[in-house]
């Protein structure tokens, strides 16, 4: 991309932000126009190089910005998107033969779906909780349909990550101008509505951490000038800033993690020059992240630091350090135990939960937990397809650099936000492309 149309895109969404705040409104607005320019791309192209992806991303990556402006006319709009989107895309350049995984995967969600029919209480909106429940595994079973071993560039990829970073962009913008003294709102120790644009932390947490990433692998590929190296490094400052201070861990610790693979990754595979130039970046980004570090911790009286070391405002380490979603664990474990096989339905824990506490609603915050108390065994193989799929592809794939990452971006964000968002379902799909840095992919038409 070149330098001034990067630039102009850095501004509309920084624009977009503003308009947001200062004109309610607009959001909904922005919701309507995203879908339909993207429906207008599509066609045009007949998705000749996989417009839908970048189309996807993009809904991907405005999700947050959306939810916690009210522009969504559906809480489930992302994840409906991205599988219309998708499933126009096969339309039009089919799938691989191949993808038999993610047919049976897709298979093995249905008798949780039909028990849950039978088993949530008459008083339960049975559509409305199925659906919820059940949008966010559906939505990776049609990505994944759409992705595996399609032949994409490396650069094409990037392109992809973008299109999901610049509303994530626009999300910190908004951030900044919704909190813009941190002092005034910050009490304790605790994830912090007023420091997420009034929304979830843990969500917002989520997609700062992805942007991080993102705009981290710019840095390291695709900032080949200083003006865009200074860009870049403004944009992953500001983000890392606003993700730490949403004081929401798993988030940003998942981002960190995708950093370190990638760096990691890139370092085994370059050549003696290639490190030289890996291990001076890195230096330069330990100290950019040192910097941050010590600028939020300045900014919050030191309470980051006591968020990441598990302690409240005074000090006191906390009893529990997953925020006490370690019983929600143990009790969707229960219900597997009890029901080892189909499980207990879609949208069953949730209800038992309610049912326990008093009508008190504790949603679960594991996919894995939940996929095991309300699909069995079938859950079990379903998970083991997607974990293991990739890895097994990889074998044939390793020009594919960011596979590990993506992976791992699932694994994580699905044991600490669940799949709330379309963004695990989505990136984990990804890793299944097929993957060029330097030669021309064949066209895919299996």
């Amino acid at each position: 991309m070149k330098e001034r149309n990067y630039i102009l895109l850095i501004l509309l969404h920084a624009a977009i932000a503003v308009l947001i705040f200062l004109v309610r409104p607009f959001s909904v607005m922005y919701a309507i126009a995203i879908p339909a320019v993207g429906l207008y791309y599509v066609i045009k192209t007949q998705n000749r190089n996989n417009e839908v992806l970048y189309v996807s991303a993009y809904i991907v990556g405005s999700e947050v910005l959306l939810r916690m402006t009210g522009g969504n006319l559906l809480y489930e709009s992302s994840k409906y998107g991205v599988m219309v989107f998708l499933a126009l895309g096969m339309y039009y350049s089919g799938f691989s033969k191949n993808a038999v995984p993610y047919w049976i995967y897709l298979l093995l969600l249905l008798p949780g779906v039909i028990i849950a029919t039978e088993t949530l209480n008459m008083q339960t909106d049975v559509r409305k909780a199925i659906a919820f429940n059940i949008s966010g595994p559906a939505c990776l079973g049609i990505a994944s349909l759409y992705c595996y071993n399609r032949k994409i560039f490396l650069s094409q990829l990037n392109g992809i990550l973008l299109a999901s970073a610049l509303p994530v962009f626009a999300t910190t913008i908004y951030l900044i101008l919704y909190t813009p003294d941190l002092k005034e709102v910050l009490v304790g120790t605790g994830s912090n509505n007023a420091t997420s644009g009034g929304f979830g932390p843990n969500q917002v947490a989520t997609l700062m951490g992805l942007g991080m990433f993102v705009f981290l692998s710019r840095l390291l590929l695709e900032s080949k000038t200083k003006l865009l190296f200074f860009i870049n490094i403004i944009i992953l400052f500001n983000i890392t800033y606003r993700g730490l201070v949403t004081f929401s861990r798993g988030g940003m610790i998942t981002g960190f993690i995708m950093i370190t693979v990638l760096i990691l990754y890139l370092f085994i595979k370059s050549k003696s020059q290639g490190k030289y130039n890996i291990y001076r970046l890195l230096i330069f980004m330990m100290g950019a992240f040192f910097v941050t570090w010590l600028y939020t911790s300045n900014q919050t009286g030191g309470l980051i630091d006591k968020r990441y070391a598990n302690q409240d405002a005074a000090g006191r380490v906390k009893e529990s350090k997953f925020s006490g979603r370690e019983e929600i664990w143990d009790s969707e474990i229960a219900d597997f135990l009890d029901n080892p096989v189909f499980g207990i339905g879609v949208a069953k824990a949730l209800e038992i939960r309610e049912e326990k506490s008093g009508g008190y609603i504790v949603a679960s915050h594991s996919e894995i937990s939940r996929t095991l108390a309300e699909h069995g065994t079938m859950g079990i193989i379903a998970l083991l397809i997607v974990l293991f799929t990739p890895i097994f592809l990889f074998l044939d794939n390793q020009q594919h650099i960011y596979l590990f990452c993506f992976v791992i971006f699932w694994l994580l964000t699905i044991n600490h936000a669940a799949m709330r968002l379309a963004a695990p379902a989505f990136v984990y799909s990804l890793s299944l492309l097929k993957v060029f840095i330097g030669e021309e992919p064949p066209l895919h038409r299996e």
